[in-house]
This record gives C-alpha cells, sequence and structure tokens, in this order.
C-alpha cells in the first residue's frame, strides 16, 4: 500500500526533463511511481488539480541557528507555507560551533545542510568575524567537516571590508586552502573592501560559489560593453553564481544585466535571517517571483531552486524521480501583478506569482507553524513592526473565537443506558 499518491497535479520536475500532468505515489517516504498509475491503494489521496506540483524547494543561502547567532531563525515556521524542504545553512557557525547547530538541527522537520564558516566562531556575532586571522583554523574546520561529512556540505568566508578588516584577500585564500583539503566547495560573499571584485572572482573554482552575485558589490556587470571579463570566465568555467538575496544583495539593475548577458544565475536562494524575513526577501517563493518579474522562465526558475542547488552541494533532494526523497511542493499560480522590490527599493511588477497549497517532507505533510518575532537586538521599520503585530492580532482572533457554532459539535463520547444493577 502507498502511504501518499498525489493525483492530476502538474508536475514540473527540470532534473527528469518533466514538464506535465502527472501522479506520484510515495512509499516509506520516497517516490514510488510516477506518471500513470497503476491500481495499488493508498492511506492518503491528495487532488492536485489545478495545481503545480514541484520537488521541495532547495535554498542555498539560508542562517538557521535561531539563539545561536546574530542571525539565525528556525527553518520550520517558514517551511510549511514556502515549499522549501531542504534549508542550507551558509556559515552561521564555524568548527567551534558546529555541535551546537547539530544539536539543534536534530528538532528540525526539515532537511537541513551546513556550510562551514572558515572562521571557527562563524556569525556568533553581526560581522567581523575574520579580522583575527588566528580564528581562521584550517585544521579545526578539516577536523569537524571530517567528522560530519553527510551535513557539512561546504565551506563559507564573507569577503567585504566589515568582515576582513586589514586581511584583504587572505580569508578566501584560507577558505580555499580549507576547500582544497576537504574537497568542499566555497561560498563566497562578495561585497566592497580592500580588493576588487575581480581578485575575488579570478580565484575562485570551479563548484565554487559565489552568492550575492546581482548585488550592488557585482556592478561591473552593469557598464557598458561586454559584461567584465572575470564574471563572464567564471560562469563559463564553472563557478557557481547565487542570488542571496538577503537584506542587502540583490539588485535589479545587475539582476536584469546578467540576463541580457545572457548569464543567468545558477541558483535563487534566500540568505533568509532574522533580518531579511520581515522583508526584503521574505522567503523563497517570493525571490521566485522577482526573478519571474524580469523575465526568467518559470522552468529555469524552478530548476534554480530545486535541482540545481541539489547538484552544488551534492544533497539527495531537488527532484521527484522514482526513488527520490518524497520532498514535494504543492502550488497555485495566482495569475495577478504584484509589485515585488530589491533592497533597494527599486520595483517591478511579477504577473504572477507562486503560492503554496501544501509542503510535504519525506511524504509527510508538514502542519503550520506561527513564525516567532524577530529577536530584540534586529531593527524594524514601523511599517514591519505594526504588520507584524497586526498578523499576530489576526492570529489570536482566530484561534480565540469557536472554531464552529455548537450546532456543528458532534457528540464525542455517547452516552450509554445505564444497567440495572439491582
Amino acid at each position: 500500500m502507498d502511504d501518499l499518491r498525489i493525483l492530476n497535479g502538474h508536475l514540473i520536475d527540470p532534473a527528469a526533463d518533466m514538464d506535465a500532468v502527472a501522479d506520484i505515489a510515495v512509499r516509506n517516504g520516497r517516490v514510488r511511481a510516477v506518471g500513470v498509475l497503476d491500481a495499488e491503494p493508498a492511506r492518503s489521496v491528495v487532488d492536485a488539480s489545478g495545481l503545480l506540483v514541484i520537488p521541495g524547494l532547495v535554498d542555498l543561502h539560508t542562517h538557521l541557528h535561531a539563539g545561536g547567532t546574530f542571525w539565525g531563525m528556525e527553518p520550520d515556521p517558514v517551511a510549511w507555507y514556502t515549499g522549501v524542504t531542504s534549508w542550507v545553512d551558509a556559515g552561521s557557525v564555524g568548527a567551534y560551533g558546529l555541535a551546537g547547530l547539530m544539536e539543534a538541527r536534530k528538532d528540525f522537520r526539515v532537511r537541513s545542510a551546513i556550510l562551514l564558516h572558515i572562521s571557527a566562531h562563524g556569525l556568533a556575532a553581526r560581522t567581523g568575524e575574520s579580522r583575527d586571522l588566528s580564528f581562521l583554523d584550517v585544521d579545526a574546520l578539516v577536523a569537524a567537516a571530517t567528522k560530519h561529512p553527510e551535513e557539512v556540505r561546504g565551506i563559507k568566508v564573507r569577503m567585504d571590508a566589515s568582515t576582513v578588516g586589514d586581511n584583504g584577500l587572505e580569508p578566501l585564500r584560507i577558505a580555499l586552502r580549507a576547500g582544497a583539503a576537504t574537497a568542499l566547495p566555497v561560498m563566497v560573499h562578495i561585497g566592497s573592501g580592500p580588493f576588487t571584485l575581480d581578485q575575488i572572482v579570478d580565484l575562485l573554482r570551479p563548484g565554487d560559489i559565489l552568492t550575492h552575485c546581482a548585488g550592488r558589490g557585482a556592478r561591473g556587470v552593469t557598464l557598458p560593453g561586454p559584461i567584465r571579463n572575470s564574471l563572464r570566465a567564471a560562469h563559463e568555467r564553472g563557478v557557481i553564481f547565487d542570488i542571496g538575496h538577503g537584506a542587502g544583495g540583490f539588485s535589479f539593475e545587475v539582476a536584469e544585466a546578467y540576463l541580457a548577458q545572457s548569464m543567468p544565475p545558477h541558483v535563487i536562494s534566500t540568505d533568509l535571517h532574522v533580518l531579511s524575513a520581515s522583508g526584503p526577501a521574505f522567503d523563497l517563493p517570493t525571490v521566485m517571483a522577482k526573478l519571474q518579474a524580469i523575465g526568467m522562465p518559470l522552468v529555469d526558475v524552478v530548476r534554480a531552486t530545486t535541482s540545481a542547488p541539489a547538484a552544488a552541494l551534492g544533497l539527495d533532494a531537488g527532484t521527484l524521480t522514482v526513488g527520490a526523497p518524497a520532498d514535494i511542493a504543492l502550488f497555485r499560480r495566482v495569475d495577478e501583478a504584484m509589485e515585488v522590490g530589491d533592497v533597494h527599493g527599486v520595483a517591478r511588477t511579477a504577473s504572477e506569482r507562486l503560492v503554496n497549497a501544501a509542503t510535504f517532507v519525506a511524504g509527510e505533510y508538514l502542519p503550520p507553524t506561527f513564525p516567532p518575532a524577530p529577536p530584540s537586538w534586529v531593527s524594524l521599520s514601523d511599517a514591519q513592526r505594526t504588520a507584524l503585530n497586526a498578523r499576530e492580532r489576526r492570529l489570536r482572533e482566530l484561534l480565540t473565537d469557536p472554531l464552529v457554532p455548537i450546532s456543528g459539535v458532534a457528540n464525542q463520547i455517547p452516552t450509554t443506558t445505564a444497567v440495572n444493577q439491582e
């Protein structure tokens, strides 16, 4: 018997070159069959008529260690209504903090992987983690990554003035040495600093990840004439270009220039953390809508949030082929204009957006979980704070009103006739 069947949905699975109406059968947490199903019974059947069915989304750049770092947040309260079933923590911890994150992730309902920060103390603070090179301990990182090879899938380094101080390119060079020692890719956060973008990009190897690729730090892509040679050369040699939206890493001007130069991002990620989750990133479907708004086709957007990020880190995710984990996201395509913005307040109009209808991990439905308010150290605008308070009031009103009138309540404990004991 199947555990779950999802019927009549429009399946988009770029890894399988699938874009058609198809059914899915799930057994023991994995996909048993796709297409026209046999007559096998199922414990649960979902009619997905009119819905998109896609592999559970893979967000390559998030920050998950709530309470353990400045940036960290809980994934489950966002996963259930966004379809993101695999979350990659991008450097929240280094070697010193890995045990804490490993313990925290035991409570996640979603899947997660880790990019270990080259700085052994990770992102406990907002910035400055690579100003003291003594914390960039390659031996400690190699030991930690070797101990947890299934969980640690890469290395993270942030390259901007506030993180590296007077150390220039040295943190990146150290991270690349660690990458060579562990055979892991390095994700590089780019920003303005005591170096040029070309100097950073020219050091990257095939398979390394350039995150915030459409941020202002990559504005060379918008210059007249051919795209900056270093970026094109990196794209062509297999460096992975990742959106990494975040609170400050996405510009429509830069993203549009990439598309105009036939250099679309390989991966669309949120850089979701306690700042960006309240805007401007919000969540992965919202970031997906932003790329659709500037002309990226839906199938390419799905690829960049499923099979492409999974392949970048070798994750068992991002597809619904037979035998794959049954991580499944159902979406409604809402054909109505929605204004979306980048981190600079520049707006574009998305002609459609994807609204999640259900999310499954290993064939199990993810139940609703209300997202907590941002921690006290997060600075919010008056509009953000007002909206968060209003959302909490609406939920309170929803839950404090009786669920149904008394006429809608069944007799849950039937009365029985007492036996005469006389």
